[in-house]
């Protein structure tokens, strides 16, 4: 009977061991630092715990490559009428595209409640690329197909990937060219840009 207690409350320890370690590298605020950027599934649905509707449904669409073009883009910006959105175009075979993938898996997560993140897969010109990709790299938001490029062209004024739009919830507009370097910085323009802090 001792024995047992003793097996049962050093699991117990354990177990609030793992749930401490996890909980301190988890960003407790969008201003922690730190360069890491993957986050656990479990991870990132704790951060996103919680979201408003509008933007609880961007998550339950996360990492999926959805078609419909602009049409479906700009309905999908009408219901987010009054939110902050980050738009990201990338492609699976753009090299920075792939680098600044995890700063947005991060960002958007620690965001998610607050900003709307779409994606843009721009000029895949097949769609399974994109969709191996985004298995390979989650993210808490879908991502909108742009075979042609023309979407994101519309969207972003540039032929270049990646490219990243901040809209704030007045409806200003900022656009980064190129990589994210890290994942402060891009915390920094979310800051900035989409919420005008």
């Amino acid at each position: 009977m001792t024995l047992r207690r003793t097996i049962l409350g050093l699991a117990c320890l354990a177990v609030v061991g793992l749930i401490a370690v996890g909980v301190t590298e988890l960003p407790h605020s969008p201003s922690s630092g730190g360069t890491a950027t993957r986050l656990t599934a479990a991870q990132a649905n704790m951060l996103l715990a919680g979201s408003p509707p509008a933007l609880a449904a961007l998550h339950a669409q996360g990492g999926t490559l959805l078609g419909g073009g602009a049409r479906a883009l700009d309905t999908r910006l009408a219901s987010l009428k009054g939110y902050p959105v980050v738009i990201n175009k990338w492609a699976s075979w753009c090299v920075p595209c792939k680098e600044e993938f995890g700063a947005f898996q991060r960002v958007s997560a620690e965001y998610g409640r607050r900003v709307a993140f779409i994606g843009i897969d721009s000029e895949d010109t097949k769609s399974g690329d994109a969709i191996a990709f985004l298995r390979s790299f989650p993210v808490s938001y879908p991502s909108y197909y742009d075979e042609s490029g023309k979407l994101g062209v519309q969207i972003t004024d540039s032929p270049s990937t990646p490219v990243t739009v901040f809209i704030a919830a007045d409806g200003r507009r900022f656009i980064h060219q190129g990589q994210y370097p890290s994942v402060e910085k891009l915390r920094h323009d979310v800051e900035r840009y989409a919420l005008n802090a």
